[in-house]
C-alpha cells in the first residue's frame, strides 16, 4: 500500500476528540481507530506492538546495525479537532493543481484569493474534502507518514538505522494527547512529532500557556426599581473585557506576539462566565500577562465588591525551548534530513502547542517537524501528496543520519 492509499483509508476512521467526556480516550471511537492500527503494524512486520488502556499505541522496529545508535521516537496524533466534523470524510484528489479555484461541493469553493498558500503547491497533487467536513491531515498524515517509512525502511535493508520506537496518541486537539504517554516506556532519547503543517518547517518553540476562567456574581432586582441596586453580571463581563488591550488578541497578533483569547462568554443579570486563554512565548510577558489578568478582575472587585469576579488561573504547557536550547543536535538532525530531501528547512515558532511540548519537560526533547496538511479543523483543509512523501522520506533520512 502506498502512502496516499493508506492516507485515504486513515481519514474514513472518524476520531473526533471531546472536551466534554472525561475519559481517556475522550471518545471511543479514537479506540477503533487504534485497534486498526495496531494490527496494521503487526501486519506490516512492526514488533513490541502494545496498545494500552487509555488509547496509546506504541510499536517498535528494530535496529539493523550493531552500532552503538541513539533510540529515536516518531509520535502522532490519532484524534481530529471538534471545530468540524470529521464523520463520513469523503477526499478527493485534484491532480496537478492549476492554481485555480477548487469547487469542494454546491457554495464551497476553496480559492487561492482566501487561501493563498494553494499557489505554493500548483502543480501538485492535492488532496481535499467534499466540503462537509475537516479532512484529517492533522494527523493522519502524520501517521501515514511514519508508518510507511518504517515500511520504508524494512524495504530497503541497506539504510542502516537504529532501534526506532512509533507512538500514536489520543486526544491532543483537546490538548490531553500526552498526559498518559508512557515517556518511560516509550524509551528514546529524543523524538519528533509529525505535526506540523507546510513543507520544512521545524518547531522547537512554542507559547507560554494558560486558561482562565472568571465567574461574575450579580444581583438581579427589577430594573424599574434597580437603581443603586443591581449589579448586572453580563454587563460587568463586557466591561471586563474591555479593560484588556484590544491590540492583544489572536487576530490582532503574529509571530511572537502574544495575546488574551476570550474563547467564550456567557451570562445573566445574576452570574456570568468568562473563558480566556493567555499566550506568550517570552516566558517574562507570560507571567505578566497572568497578572495584569488577576489586576483586571481585583479592579472589578475594588469597584463592584468583594467576591463579585472570581478568577481561576491555570498554567497549561511551557516554551519547549527551555528544554531544547542545550540539544540543538536534534534540531541540526532534522534540518540536515531534509536539506538532503531536498527540502528547505523553516524554522518557525508554533503560534500555539503541540504534545511535543508536554512531552519535552517530561524529559522527552521532541520538536515537531511537518506532515504536509494545511488550513486544519476544516472544509478547507488540504495535504499535498507531494508533502507527504516528503515527509515520509525527512522520516527515513532522519534514521539514517541518526545511526550515521
Amino acid at each position: 500500500m502506498n502512502i496516499v492509499d493508506r492516507f485515504l483509508k486513515y481519514v474514513t476512521f472518524d476520531t473526533q476528540s471531546s472536551e466534554e467526556t472525561g475519559t481517556t480516550p475522550s471518545t471511543e471511537k479514537q479506540r477503533v481507530f487504534a485497534e486498526f492500527l495496531k494490527e496494521e503494524l503487526k501486519r506490516e512486520g512492526l514488533q513490541d506492538v502494545e496498545l494500552d488502556e487509555w488509547g496509546y499505541l506504541y510499536a517498535t522496529l528494530p535496529a539493523n546495525t550493531d552500532k552503538a545508535v541513539p533510540t529515536i521516537g516518531f509520535i502522532a496524533h490519532m484524534d481530529t479537532s471538534p471545530d468540524a466534523s470529521g464523520a463520513n470524510v469523503k477526499p478527493r484528489i485534484v491532480p496537478s493543481y492549476d492554481g485555480g479555484d477548487i469547487v469542494l461541493s454546491e457554495g464551497i469553493v476553496t480559492s487561492p484569493s482566501k487561501f493563498p498558500e494553494l499557489l505554493d503547491h500548483k502543480g501538485e497533487d492535492l488532496i481535499v474534502t467534499d466540503g462537509t467536513t475537516l479532512l484529517g491531515a492533522d494527523d493522519k498524515a502524520g501517521i501515514a507518514e511514519i508508518v510507511q517509512a518504517m515500511i520504508y525502511l524494512q524495504t530497503h535493508p541497506d539504510i542502516r538505522h537504529g532501534k526506532i520506537r512509533i507512538g500514536f496518541n489520543p486526544d491532543e486537539e483537546i490538548g490531553l494527547g500526552a498526559h498518559r504517554f508512557d515517556v518511560e516506556k516509550f524509551g528514546c532519547e529524543f523524538a519528533y512529532t509529525m505535526d506540523g503543517s507546510e513543507v520544512g518547517e521545524i518547531e522547537f518553540e512554542n507559547f507560554n500557556a494558560a486558561a482562565a476562567k472568571i465567574t461574575i456574581n450579580g444581583r438581579s432586582v427589577h430594573p424599574g426599581y434597580a437603581k443603586g441596586k443591581m449589579l448586572n453580571a453580563a454587563r460587568i463581563a463586557t466591561e471586563l473585557v474591555g479593560m484588556l488591550p484590544a491590540d492583544e488578541t489572536p487576530e490582532t497578533t503574529k509571530d511572537y506576539e502574544g495575546f488574551f483569547h476570550l474563547t467564550g462568554i456567557s451570562g445573566t443579570c445574576e452570574k456570568a462566565q468568562l473563558s480566556f486563554i493567555i499566550r506568550d512565548h517570552d516566558r517574562e510577558y507570560f507571567e505578566s500577562r497572568k497578572t495584569e489578568m488577576c489586576d483586571v478582575v481585583a479592579a472589578i472587585n475594588e469597584k463592584y465588591g468583594e467576591g463579585v469576579a472570581l478568577l481561576e488561573m491555570k498554567d497549561q504547557y511551557y516554551n519547549m525551548r527551555e528544554q531544547l536550547e542545550d540539544k540543538m543536535y536534534i534540531i541540526d538532525i532534522a534540518r540536515k534530513a531534509m536539506t538532503t530531501a531536498g527540502i528547505e528547512p523553516k524554522i518557525k515558532a508554533i503560534r500555539g502547542g503541540t504534545d511535543g511540548t508536554q512531552l519535552s519537560f517530561r524529559g522527552l526533547p521532541c520538536p515537531n517537524l511537518f506532515a504536509g496538511g494545511l488550513n486544519f479543523h476544516g472544509p478547507h483543509e488540504f495535504c499535498p501528496v507531494q508533502s507527504m512523501e516528503k515527509a515520509m522520506m525527512t522520516i527515513v533520512n532522519i534514521c539514517q543520519i541518526t545511526a550515521s
